[in-house]
């Protein structure tokens, strides 16, 4: 059977298409893949067609998108391809990737929407009702939130991350291979970062340095950030147009500029041996939020004479989620993130705004509205908390060792799915249970940093709902990924593996 449109025609165990333009099919199938399958075809003789591929896979149902043209068909006996685009030569642009987030329009209220949230939150966490859905009980004037001296003093915790990043690193890791065949080197010393930082911070605090006032200078530290993402973003932006082509990020390229700007256009923007991305990703944003929580708990025993057990377990938890992080920070270099992504406005504003001043809410919520919390209360989110730790650990620690070294004897015994590309995937250990087991310890972890804030109000809970919807949205960007990536391996380690986040859940 072949079911035929005016630019598109499949058939029964072969598929062949023919595109005159620049095209993405995307094939919306059952849950054995529950994610758009993009094909991506060229025009015929414009240097990017896909030769000699052939599509074989279970009878399946779908839509075919293509432009404007909506055929409904049945795939039979249909396979997806095992290295999506390994037989494509280079065009002069580039594959364009499909718009995420809802393109354009969606680009420009997530930059309205984000930063109004993050203000919103803020504020609802110092409110009276502390209420997470409606109106703030006020909105704040001018004067409290545009402060010279708090811009100088973002502009100082940047600049000090900046000159640790620099500092001699215990080791320098190499990135994975770029478009050029090329590696990119990046020094590993987050951790220490952190360690000197806490140590300038115990000097400043032991000679008299107020950071308990830091918890007052939320709201307008916020809003400079806010404000010095956006023009970060446009500097990158234009560092981006005089980049190669092979520099740039495949999503953040399609030409539309509101689009491109939050997206990021080029993949991996460097000064020198600077990385803007790398350097973001996990320094600044990361060591602030450990630093707000801190300055948080120190104004609580400044108005209640100690820190209460419910603040004590939310800095302790969030302290080793960071110190964890940058302790393996070797490991984002393998992630989407790093590799994938372009460095936008998208990603800016997540690592300087959204990390520091939303996932510290708890702490600021215990603040303002302090909980009582037991003993036996306190050591059953502890458990929770170590369940999560040890599930996130354990899967991305097996990972990471097995791509170092798929011998080493802690992986050696594990049972793999050979691929198209030479590459192994795990298909038993933690990554047998599930496709994302680390995903699964992150939302436990979440759930025990936001217990400690008892059950009263929904406001500490934003972060556990916000991270669950973050995760379930990236493990579909991963799971097409890694269907191009892998092709009929995937589909086989999906029928393998079919849960994706949750054993017998999801």
């Amino acid at each position: 059977m072949c079911v035929a449109s005016p630019n598109l025609s499949l058939g029964g165990g072969a598929c062949g298409v023919g595109l005159r333009d620049w095209s993405y099919i995307g094939v919306c199938v059952g849950p054995a893949f529950a994610a758009d399958w993009l094909l991506r075809w060229g025009q015929d003789g414009q240097g990017a067609w896909l030769r000699g591929q052939e599509h074989r896979c279970p009878a399946l149902c779908g839509q075919v998108l293509l432009g404007q043209v909506s055929d409904r068909v049945c795939l039979t006996d249909c396979e997806p391809p095992t290295s999506i685009g390994a037989e494509t030569m280079a065009s002069p642009q580039g594959l364009k990737a499909p718009l995420e987030f809802g393109g354009p329009l969606g680009a420009a209220a997530l930059m309205l929407l984000l930063p109004a949230t993050t203000l919103h939150l803020l504020l609802a966490a110092r409110s009276g009702p502390a209420r997470l859905l409606g109106p703030p009980a006020r909105l704040p004037g001018l004067s409290e939130l545009w402060s010279p001296a708090v811009l100088l003093l973002l502009l100082t915790w940047l600049g000090l991350q900046a000159a640790l990043y620099l500092l001699p690193a215990r080791k320098v890791a190499e990135g994975l291979e770029l478009k050029d065949k090329s590696h990119l080197r990046y020094p590993i010393n987050g951790f220490q970062a952190l360690m000197l930082t806490a140590l300038l911070v115990g000097l400043g605090v032991s000679g008299g340095l107020p950071l308990g006032a830091l918890s007052e200078m939320l709201l307008p530290l916020a809003f400079v950030a806010i404000l010095t993402t956006f023009i970060f973003s446009f500097l990158l932006y234009m560092k981006a147009q005089v980049a190669p082509t092979s520099g740039l990020a495949p999503g953040g390229n399609s030409g539309n500029l509101i689009y491109d700007f939050f997206m990021g256009r080029e993949l991996n923007p460097r000064i020198g041996s600077f990385d803007f991305k790398y350097f973001c990703e996990l320094r600044p944003g990361l060591i602030g939020w450990v630093l707000i929580n801190l300055a948080l708990l120190i104004q609580e025993a400044e108005l209640r004479g100690s820190p209460s057990l419910a603040m004590w377990l939310v800095n302790g938890f969030q302290l080793l989620y960071v110190g964890d992080a940058l302790w393996y920070e070797e490991a984002v270099l393998t992630t989407m993130d790093i590799t994938h992504d372009g460095f936008g406005f998208m990603l800016a504003f997540g690592d300087l705004v959204w990390v520091p001043f939303t996932y510290s809410l708890q702490a600021q919520f215990l603040l303002y509205h302090p909980q009582p919390l037991g003993l036996p209360g306190a050591l059953l989110i502890c458990l929770i908390n170590a369940v999560g730790y040890y599930i996130f650990r354990g899967a991305n620690s097996q990972k990471n060792t097995f791509r170092k070294n798929p011998s080493d004897p802690s992986v050696a015994g594990l049972e793999t799915i050979p691929t198209a590309t030479g590459k192994r995937l795990l298909v038993s250990g933690w990554w047998g249970m599930v496709r994302h087991p680390n995903y699964l310890g992150d939302l436990i972890m979440a759930l025990a940093w936001s217990l400690p804030c008892g059950v009263s109000h929904l406001l500490p809970y934003f972060y556990f709902l916000y991270f669950a919807a973050l995760l379930v949205h990236r493990e579909a960007r991963d799971e097409l990924q890694c269907l191009q990536k892998y092709g009929r391996a995937w589909h086989e380690y999906c029928q393998r593996v079919p849960y994706r986040i949750v054993p017998y859940i999801y």
